[in-house]
């Protein structure tokens, strides 16, 4: 594998948009802002259409894709998001916003940015300025994002002094200007060795992440850039960055679409070294996946965290989400992981396990006895626990009433997780149907655990350390209700309590 990487010192840039279809469609003339109106709170009668997650953040109407300006503070997580406040397909790019003070239970607060001259608001991130560097007040919070228009794409930035519900722009936007490159997804982050600011950015279909410092928030110098061939997948964009520091290793995130592991959409991440300049990773048969699902993309981390690292997802994938069943809303949220690096066959592998929080929502576990499950209801979602014998191979059955089923097959030969999606499973449309999916279970010894987080519309499968992650939606006319195992395995469940 050949890794490339370059020094340069160039000064300005510009940025792309997060539309698959890089045509962002910018007002004409410049929007007056919409005046943010506060989502309506749930009831009891509330968020239960058909699909409707139960335990995933959806926003209560309207199109939602990449988490953005993901901060915590004051002992809240705050989720903002690429949203549009007036219909629910793709387009009027804004930042909606939701908060939480555990990252299960999510309240939907006022939109938090909506376009402006420069074009409508694509995805970035936020952080805390404790020791105000940019001169906007002491633990301001400061959203960076991609302005896009039909003159470019282009670095913004916006800051709060009131715990993020209202925002001011800087009056100099953009920070960092258009120059026909196309570069997008502002993530910024605190680099104390070097003493500044560190911004990733994701060239696109230009492919690469290039990154810029700063010591004031609003004068950004190039660094450097990275990038790496991917072997069979010559036309691909690169988005969402985010670089992480564990220990002495460094993880660069970065989503690319189309090219993910099986169809359209994929994470992916690299291992390797930063100095405040530069991203080398260390030779390995790259890409390595975080999610082998079609649908955990654009997901990125919580800033302000401490030692935790806090990823959360987009759960869908851009071949199909225009067209996914859903209405008001379109689109949920994966459930929150904690990023940890580890090591499996001598090499590092980047875990995923769901956050321990998911215990709130949770009841005792319960051994499943019958195929018939123990769910408290119809309406809500369950967390399946299989211990699987590896001696042979074994199927894994949920099924409902309607005859609709999600098979999982266990390969004992070659320690492999494969799961099948297709008009048996449930509603499907387009390019949703995948016959197989495959995932390396990647744990030793002769029994795995396998966690199945099953919701209305979508089944996140987990090894019991997050060590493989494979995140699907389905639409099945009903919960699946119903286990049948074929081999040596046990299961147990607990119920999972709807978050609204």
């Amino acid at each position: 594998m050949m890794l490339v990487t370059a020094l340069m010192a160039v000064t300005f840039i510009g940025c792309s948009s997060d539309d698959p279809k890089q045509t962002p469609a910018p007002p004409t003339p410049p929007p007056t802002p919409e005046e943010p109106v506060t989502p309506p709170a749930p009831t009891a009668d509330s968020y239960n259409e058909l699909y409707r997650p139960q335990i995933h953040f959806t926003p209560a109407r309207n199109w939602m894709n990449d988490p953005n300006g993901m901060v915590y503070a004051d002992g809240v997580y705050h989720l903002f998001y690429q949203y549009n406040p007036q219909g629910n397909s793709w387009g009027n790019m804004s930042w909606g916003h939701a908060t939480s003070t555990d990252m299960i239970h999510w309240t939907e607060q006022a939109v938090a940015l909506t376009r402006d001259a420069l074009g409508d608001i694509f995805s970035g991130s936020a952080v805390i300025d404790h020791d105000n560097t940019a001169g906007f007040g002491a633990d301001a919070m400061v959203a960076f994002y991609t302005s896009a228009s039909e003159a470019g794409q282009q670095q913004s930035m916006a800051y709060s002094t009131d715990g993020g519900k209202n925002f001011t722009r800087y009056t100099a936007n953009p920070i960092i200007k258009n120059n026909d490159d196309r570069q997008r997804d502002p993530k910024v982050f605190w680099h104390a060795d070097s003493k500044q600011w560190i911004m990733s950015l994701a060239k696109g279909w230009s492919k690469g992440i290039e990154f810029f410092g700063s010591t004031d928030m609003k004068t950004w110098n190039k660094l450097s850039t990275f990038v790496v061939e991917l072997p069979g997948r010559p036309e691909i964009q690169w988005e969402c960055p985010d670089l992480i520091q564990f220990g002495n290793k460094w993880v660069l995130i970065v989503s690319v679409n189309p090219g993910g592991p099986i169809l359209g959409s994929g994470t992916m991440y690299f291992v390797g070294q930063f100095d405040g300049k530069e991203f080398k990773a260390d030779a390995l048969d790259y890409p390595l996946w975080l999610d082998y699902g079609m649908d955990n993309y654009a997901g990125v981390t919580w800033s302000n965290t401490g030692n935790r690292k806090l990823l959360i997802g987009w759960m869908n994938n851009w071949s199909y989400a225009g067209d996914v069943p859903c209405s008001p809303w379109r689109s949920a949220m994966t459930l929150p992981r904690e990023l940890k690096l580890t090591e499996f066959a001598g090499k590092p592998l980047l875990c995923c396990p769901v956050v321990s929080e998911i215990d709130k929502i949770a009841s005792q576990w319960q051994e499943v006895s019958t195929e018939a499950l123990p769910l408290d209801t119809q309406k809500s979602a369950y967390q399946l626990r299989l211990t699987v014998n590896t001696d042979k191979n074994t199927t894994i059955t949920l099924s409902n009433s309607s005859e609709e089923k999600f098979v999982i097959d266990i390969y004992a030969a070659t320690r492999t997780l494969a799961a099948k999606r297709s008009g048996a499973t449930g509603k499907t449309f387009g390019t949703f149907s995948i016959p197989s999916m495959q995932a390396p279970l990647n744990v030793e010894g002769k029994d795995v655990i396998i966690d199945l987080f099953v919701d209305q519309s979508s089944i996140e499968i987990l090894t019991k350390d997050g060590a493989m992650s494979m995140t699907n939606l389905v639409f099945p006319k009903s919960i699946y209700d119903h286990l049948f195992i074929n081999g040596n395995a046990s299961a147990q469940l607990r119920n999972l309590t709807r978050i609204w």
